[in-house]
C-alpha cells in the first residue's frame, strides 16, 4: 500500500459544490501508513460543510477497495478560506468573509434569521461575528439578550478602540449597545452610514471566519455605504412567499448585482405553518415564491423555514432556536441553510482565488 495508490483512489471523490476532486482541491493534508492503520486528514473549507460526513464515508470506502486489511481512520478538519481582497484586508484584517443578510422589505424575519445563521455557523465550530447595521431599528440586543456596553480603550483625545460584546461564542456590535433602548435615532443618512463605518474601522474584531451584517430593509444609504466601504463576499436575501415581498426581493437582487456583490442565495422564511395539534400544513403566505425568484435570477435557493412559534419566542427572549432547541426539526432546517450558505461562501472564495495549491504533509 503506497501513498500514490491512496491519492489515486481519493481522486474519485468529488466535492458536489466545488465540482472538483478532493485531491486537486488540496483537501488531503496528511496520509500516514503503518502495518495496523492508515490515517488520513481531509481539511475542508468550512466546518459547516453540508457533505462532510458523506466525504468521510466515501474516503474510507475508496481506501478499503485497495484491499487493505487494517483500520482506516479519516479525520475531518477545516480551514475557512479567506475572500481575497486587499481593501477588505486593510479594513478588517482578521476577518475572512463578510456576508450581508438583506431583505427588500421589513417584517420578513431577516434579523431573526441573521442571528440564527450566526449561531448555527458558530455551533459548527466557526469563528463568527455579527454587525447590527440597522441603526434606526437595532434588534441585536433583544434577540441575543445583551444589555452590557462594549469595552473601550482610548487612543487619543478623539479616537477610541471598541471591543465587541460576546455571547454564545458570537462577537457582536450594535448601536443598541451604545444608546438607551428607547432613544430614537433621529439621524440623516450620512450619520447612520458613519456609524456603520465605525463598526468596521474602530472595533477590534480580531480573527473571524464569517462576519454577518444584518442590514436594514430596502436599498438605501447603509447598504450602499457598506458595499462601497468594504467588498463583501456576498449577500443573502430573505423573503416570504407572498408577491409583495418577492417584488422587493427582485429589487434587492438587482441592487447587489449593480454594485458587483455576488448573491450567495435566497432564503424563504415563513414558508408554511404546521398545526401542532392536527399536523395539517397551511401555506399562509403562499409557498415556493422564494425558489421561483432564485431560479429566475439564476442564484442559489438556500432553503425554506416554516412559521414556528419557538423561533419567535427565541427572538424575543434572546435564545436562538438553533441553540435552545438544537434537536427540533426547525433547528435542523436552519442549520442546513447555514451549511448551504457556508458552501456558497467557499465557492465564491475559490472562484476569486483560482485553483489552490496542493499542500500535503507526507
Amino acid at each position: 500500500m503506497t501513498r500514490d495508490e491512496i491519492f489515486a483512489v481519493l481522486k474519485n471523490i468529488k466535492d458536489p459544490d466545488l465540482h472538483r476532486d478532493i485531491v486537486s482541491l488540496g483537501f488531503i493534508k496528511k496520509i500516514d501508513i503503518n502495518d495496523r492503520s492508515i490515517d488520513v486528514e481531509i481539511q475542508l473549507t468550512t466546518p459547516s460543510c453540508p457533505v462532510r460526513d458523506d466525504l468521510k464515508s466515501q474516503a474510507v470506502a475508496e481506501i478499503k477497495k485497495l484491499g487493505y486489511g487494517g483500520t482506516v481512520n479519516v479525520s475531518m478538519t477545516s480551514q475557512v478560506v479567506s475572500h481575497a481582497n486587499e481593501l477588505r484586508e486593510q479594513i478588517l484584517p482578521g476577518v475572512k468573509n463578510t456576508i450581508a443578510v438583506a431583505s427588500g422589505k421589513g417584517g420578513v424575519g431577516k434579523s431573526t434569521l441573521a442571528v440564527n445563521l450566526a449561531a448555527a455557523l458558530s455551533k459548527d465550530g466557526a469563528k463568527v461575528g455579527i454587525v447590527d447595521a440597522d441603526v434606526y431599528g437595532p434588534s441585536l440586543p433583544l434577540m441575543l439578550d445583551v444589555s452590557e456596553k462594549p469595552k473601550t480603550e482610548k487612543i487619543d483625545d478623539k479616537r477610541f478602540k471598541i471591543y465587541p460584546v460576546e455571547k454564545f461564542g458570537i462577537k457582536m456590535m450594535s448601536i443598541g449597545f451604545l444608546v438607551d433602548t428607547e432613544t430614537p435615532m433621529i439621524w440623516r443618512g450620512p450619520m447612520a452610514s458613519g456609524a456603520v463605518k465605525q463598526f468596521l474601522t474602530d472595533v477590534i474584531w480580531e480573527e473571524l471566519d464569517y462576519m454577518i451584517f444584518d442590514l436594514p430593509p430596502g436599498t438605501g444609504d447603509v447598504q450602499l455605504t457598506l458595499v462601497q466601504t468594504i467588498p463583501l463576499t456576498g449577500a443573502v436575501i430573505v423573503t416570504t412567499p407572498q408577491d409583495v415581498s418577492l417584488a422587493d426581493v427582485r429589487r434587492g437582487v438587482r441592487m447587489f448585482q449593480k454594485v458587483n456583490v455576488p448573491i450567495l442565495g435566497v432564503i424563504e422564511n415563513m414558508s408554511y405553518f404546521v398545526c401542532p395539534k392536527c399536523g395539517r400544513r397551511e401555506e399562509i403566505f403562499s409557498n415556493g415564491g422564494g425558489k421561483r425568484t432564485a431560479d429566475a435570477f439564476g442564484v442559489p435557493f438556500l432553503g425554506e423555514i416554516p412559521i414556528y412559534t419557538p423561533i419567535r419566542i427565541g427572538g424575543d427572549t434572546g435564545r436562538p432556536i438553533v441553540l435552545m432547541e438544537p434537536e427540533s426539526e426547525q433547528s435542523h432546517m436552519i442549520q442546513s441553510v447555514a451549511r448551504r450558505l457556508a458552501a456558497q461562501v467557499s465557492i465564491a472564495d475559490l472562484s476569486v482565488q483560482g485553483k489552490p495549491k496542493l499542500e500535503i504533509a507526507l
